[in-house]
């Protein structure tokens, strides 16, 4: 009798979630940014620095779009860019101190979507999570 509960939630839950999506988050397929700190920046030296992004458990990241938006504050004198699935900030900063910000990352499937395949439950990109957020700092000497 027990068996046969388990057996009905656990098909229940299937039903409302949608096999490949259980299987996505069990995969774990997300969205990562790198874990480093950034290295220490010096006044009026040029600097250059990269965050790298990947989807995890995924060997073909390379068909995800990625999309990043930053918030927060640079220093003075550095920008960034993006290098497609890089951050990448460069320059000469001109003021000393410590500068905080957030990298917001989400990522959309490139290739091979099929529209008729995503439903409420199950939007057939694979990924468990579709997007991340980490805070940085770079402090100028």
């Amino acid at each position: 009798m027990k068996k046969l509960a388990i057996t009905i939630i656990l098909v229940g839950l299937l039903s409302l979630l949608g096999c490949q999506d259980l299987l996505e988050c069990i995969i774990n397929r997300r969205p990562e940014l790198s874990d480093n700190p950034l290295e220490i920046a010096f006044v009026n030296n040029f600097y250059t620095e990269t965050i790298t992004s990947e989807i995890k458990n995924e060997p073909f990241d390379d068909g995800y779009y990625y999309n990043f938006f930053i918030t927060g504050e640079l220093p003075p004198g550095i920008e960034y860019y993006i290098d497609y699935r890089n951050v990448i900030f460069e320059g000469v900063p001109v003021v000393a101190g410590t500068y905080t910000f957030k990298v917001n990352l989400s990522v959309s499937q490139a290739d091979n979507y099929e529209d008729e395949c995503e439903n409420r439950f199950n939007d057939c990109d694979g990924l468990c999570a579709e997007s991340i957020s980490k805070t940085y700092s770079i402090v100028v000497n």
